[in-house]
């Protein structure tokens, strides 16, 4: 905003603005002074020179003084002042020449007008009106003295005599009733420029304000945005969306939302709106994202529509969670039910046992009779290892942590897997340091790891590699086997549930539970040979520090 000024409260004019009035000034001087010299010296006689010496002169004075005042007008910082000083300069320059081209027959009058303007645009009104006055009075003085020839004549000028008065009377009339009029209108005409002017600079404060709130909102929202226009096209996308999908704005500007997100179905040859869809899209790098997203209608001033405005959100970690609650109540379901139904299993079965043992111990069975016998009690033994380890998953015990070095666990669990002769044609990749300590029950994180390990090992069928690897709150095992179906991906945590020939299912569902009971989350991934990679992630209390 300009500087304001404290006598009138009203802007004062501006360091360029003056600048450019005397530009202007000297602009005007050199055109008029300059004909009005070229003029003179190319008349007869010596008036004819004598007068374009005085005009010469005039010039140069006029010249100086814009150069003195341009000089001064660098060093200001208030310009009110200064200002009234040129139109008091101005007034005495025009009076000059008036003199100097013959006074009522001089053609130069009309630069009052231009003196007053100024004053108009540069001040106020009522300066204005000041400067008309003060020009009407030294024209009339001028023009009066002229009359009643009290003029101080100067030699060699060619100067009227015997002025009728009505002349007088009317060449003064007529220039006071210009004066006066001019510095109305100008005055008017400035007054409603400068208040055009501070609510135009205060319509661009507040939009400037507007874009940039508008421009902070798009760029720091969480959800994604695009607008789409009529003919299915995108024509803006914020940085979230960017974020989410991968694209920056300059590779989906003006292409068909069809083409670049076809899990969105706000166009189908026209625009629909969407209230809560939901969507599967594939970002730059091919991974699928869930999701949900809104439509509404983007209108101008007039209520027409002009396109779509699409907010969407990434809900595949939600997913994630809402699966993985869903898993955790299923399991705790199961776990209630088989709780019970183990020991009501486990007490007739140990009889079954107790009574075939004693029966084996007769001498009036043949050899296939003590065979079946046999079979029976290893049966009995393998289903009540399968209730202990069934009742260890249904009522797992509360974790105790305390720090373990995970690297020297993952050892140990390594050196028992080579000692297994179904596995000696099995590589170890170990991908952790000397020492990764972290603040976990080790007794059940063995068990858990060590249920990975057996899992990636027969998932190879006892050849291949296996990566075991530990950092700050994260634990993985990785095998290259043939992996697991993205069918059966949901169900590998379940009890039970298993693609293997042999196996009670409860191993995977075992590791679930103890990580659960320390606080983390396991994810299976693809790993790099395309088998399965199992991770494990501990919240950051369980890294001891």
């Amino acid at each position: 905003m300009d500087a304001t000024s404290p006598a009138t409260g009203r802007p004062e004019p501006t360091r360029s603005q003056l600048s450019w009035f005397l530009f202007f000034r000297v602009v005007v001087i050199t055109l008029f002074l300059g004909g009005a010299i070229l003029y003179q010296l190319t008349g007869r006689g010596v008036p004819s020179q004598k007068a374009a010496d005085y005009l010469s002169l005039l010039v140069a004075l006029s010249y100086a003084q814009a150069l003195v005042s341009a000089v001064v007008l660098r060093r200001l910082s208030r310009f009110r002042t200064f200002t009234q000083a040129q139109i008091i300069w101005d007034l005495v320059f025009v009076t000059l020449l008036i003199y100097l081209s013959g006074g009522i027959e001089s053609l130069f009058s009309f630069l009052y007008i231009l003196v007053i303007i100024s004053s108009a645009f540069l001040l106020t009104r009522r300066d204005a009106l000041v400067v008309a006055a003060a020009a009407s009075i030294l024209y009339g003085s001028l023009l009066d003295l002229q009359y009643f020839e009290l003029l101080p004549l100067l030699g060699g000028l060619p100067f009227p005599v015997d002025i009728d008065v009505r002349t007088v009377f009317y060449a003064v009339f007529i220039n006071v009733l210009a004066f006066f009029l001019t510095a109305l209108l100008s005055g008017t005409l400035s007054e409603r420029l400068r208040r055009s002017e501070e609510a135009l600079e205060l319509r661009r404060i507040d939009y400037e304000e507007l874009e940039n709130l508008n421009r902070t909102l798009l760029a720091n929202i969480g959800s994604g945005l695009l607008i789409v226009n009529s003919q299915g096209r995108i024509r803006s996308f914020n940085a979230a969306g960017s974020k989410i999908t991968g694209y920056g704005l300059e590779e989906v500007y003006d292409r068909d939302i069809r083409e670049v997100f076809p899990g969105l179905a706000v166009f189908d040859g026209q625009i629909r709106l969407v209230s809560r869809g939901e969507g599967q899209l594939i970002d730059r790098q091919g991974k699928s994202h869930v999701i949900g997203y809104d439509a509404t209608y983007l209108r101008d001033r007039d209520q027409q529509i002009l396109g779509l405005l699409v907010t969407f959100q990434d809900l595949s970690e939600i997913k994630g969670m809402e699966d993985r609650l869903k898993q955790a109540d299923r399991l705790a379901a199961v776990g209630r039910l088989a709780s019970g139904m183990a020991h009501e299993i486990r007490n007739p079965l140990a009889s079954i046992s107790g009574s075939v043992q004693l029966l084996m111990e007769g001498g009036r069975y043949s050899e296939d009779d003590k065979r079946l016998m046999r079979i029976v009690v290893r049966e009995a033994d393998r289903l009540g290892a399968l209730l202990t380890d069934f009742l260890l998953y249904a009522r797992p015990q509360s974790p105790q942590p305390e720090p373990v070095n995970v690297a020297a666990l993952l050892d140990e669990l390594a050196d028992l897997l080579m000692a297994d002769e179904r596995f000696s044609a099995i590589e170890i990749h170990r991908q952790y340091a000397a020492q990764v300590w972290l603040n976990i029950d080790r007794r059940q994180f063995r068990q858990a790891l060590w249920n990975l390990v057996i899992n990636g090992a027969e998932a190879m069928e006892g050849q291949g590699v296996l990566r075991l690897g530990a950092v700050e709150g994260k634990i993985w095992v990785e095998d290259n086997g043939p992996g697991i179906a993205s069918e059966v991906r949901p169900k590998i945590f379940e009890p039970f549930f298993t693609t293997k020939d042999t196996g009670s299912g409860l191993g995977l569902a075992m590791v679930h539970a103890i990580v659960s009971a320390h606080g983390g989350e396991i994810e299976l991934t693809q790993g790099q040979g395309g088998g399965a990679r199992f991770v494990i992630r501990l919240p950051d209390k369980s890294t001891r520090t």
